[in-house]
């Protein structure tokens, strides 16, 4: 039997969360499960030095695709979850449709923290129907374009940041300058996977492998197989180094130079810098061209499951975590894109200057690309699924010479097998 707790905390009821777990040391322990590179470490250090009472325990997962199975495992099997977990814009819909799992946070996080404090588009997207927000939004990933400078040079291609933006004005204008590099530049390729294109030609479109009605449109959609033609034949023209994003030979490829282009969401800026290394900084710029416009691909949100053991503090941890000042900090760690207004505009952001991509004012430079972001396109039931588990393997098939429309109707199939 549950037994609510008196807490300087207010709890409205039992189901909003109990004492919580202690350590040893009779600490109050709360968990955060996260992927990828939040650029939380030192936050946390920060949170438990403020809150002695405190202790935060990170369950950090290398990728997102496994980081999100065990969570939706959890949710099923109703307990195992973290005190608070993130989750990602691809899954997001998910976690909506299993909305009564996860509290309210207008309901049990600070009275002061509300939706307004975030882009619209990004608060919208962790709103239910009935108005429960179940999500604190964390980065955004405007997109703009990395190059290598340097190898650019060697193609006889303008390599300035200002007079690149000709080069990336269009998709039909990148891919015909990846034709005129790798025809002059031996053994480097123009981009590093054709996934990777896709996903960012696809983020484009304001509807993508669903409709708003969650149907899937993946076959009917003349934006996808439009996208998946230009990149296929982009492959079949030798433009793709055929590498499998996040896996050690795409990462050893920024080490060794084997592409000379990368979509750049600005989390982005962080992986190059850890996987090209020391040795390559300076080489590599970015760009505020990106073609066809821009968009948003990434982002994250914080929720408080309701198996959350002390959810009202789970809460407050994560209002912390996400506001401007500490999206600002995360930002200049590991380059997670602030999705608050106010960090947005703060003036630690807009001058920020990375040091490793040419002395770049970063901060402004995404900051303006977001502008162009209007809204975020709407993901389906599995969105991620689709994204990672589908495409990307099937463009990846094309990439070892399977048949562009054998792989299609495989993707297709797959994603349909997926929806279900």
């Amino acid at each position: 039997m549950a037994i609510c707790a008196v807490m300087s905390v207010a709890v409205t009821s039992c189901g909003a969360g109990g004492a919580g777990s202690r350590t040893s040391d009779g600490r109050i322990e709360l968990t955060v499960a996260t992927f990828n590179e939040f650029g939380y470490e030192e936050l946390f250090k920060e949170y438990e030095a403020a809150h002695p009472d405190i202790k935060i325990t990170q369950r950090k997962t290398g990728q997102g695709a496994p980081h999100h199975q065990n969570l939706f495992t959890k949710l099923g099997a109703g307990s195992g979850l973290a005190d608070v977990e993130a989750v990602e814009e691809g899954y997001l819909s998910q976690v909506m449709a299993r909305s009564g799992q996860f509290h309210d946070l207008t309901e049990i996080g600070p009275r002061d923290v509300t939706p307004d404090r975030w882009l619209k588009w990004k608060a919208e997207a962790a709103t239910t129907k009935d108005r429960r927000l179940i999500g604190y939004g964390t980065d955004i990933g405007p997109l703009a374009m990395c190059y290598r400078k340097d190898l650019f040079a060697e193609a006889g291609l303008p390599s300035d940041p200002d007079e690149v933006r000709q080069l990336f004005a269009t998709w039909d204008s990148y891919f015909a300058a990846g034709d005129k590099f790798v025809g002059k530049v031996s053994g480097v390729a123009w981009f590093d996977s054709a996934a990777q294109i896709f996903n960012a030609m696809h983020n484009q479109h304001d509807v993508g492998f669903y409709d708003r009605a969650d149907t899937l449109v993946v076959e009917s959609n003349p934006a996808i197989r439009s996208d998946w033609a230009a990149v296929t034949n982009a492959v079949a023209r030798g433009q793709s180094a055929k590498l499998a994003a996040f896996s050690n030979e795409w990462n050893t490829g920024f080490k060794l130079g084997r592409f000379a282009t990368k979509t750049c969401p600005s989390w982005m800026l962080g992986v190059i810098e850890t996987q090209a290394g020391p040795e390559n900084a300076g080489k590599w710029a970015v760009t505020d061209a990106f073609p066809n416009g821009g968009g948003n691909w990434g982002g994250s949100y914080l929720t408080v499951p309701k198996q959350s053991r002390d959810a009202p503090r789970a809460a407050a941890l994560a209002a912390w975590l996400t506001a401007p000042e500490q999206q600002i900090r995360a930002f200049q760690s590991k380059g997670t894109f602030p999705s608050q207004i106010d960090a947005l505009e703060n003036r630690a952001l807009l001058e920020h200057v990375n040091t490793y991509f040419d002395n770049v004012k970063a901060g402004a430079l995404f900051a303006a690309q977001v502008q162009k972001v209007k809204a975020a396109q709407h993901k389906g039931p599995a969105d991620g699924q689709i994204q990672e588990n589908v495409f990307g393997p099937a463009l990846q098939s094309v990439e070892q010479g399977k048949r562009p429309d054998e792989a299609w109707r495989t993707a297709v199939q797959e994603a349909q097998k997926a929806a279900k």
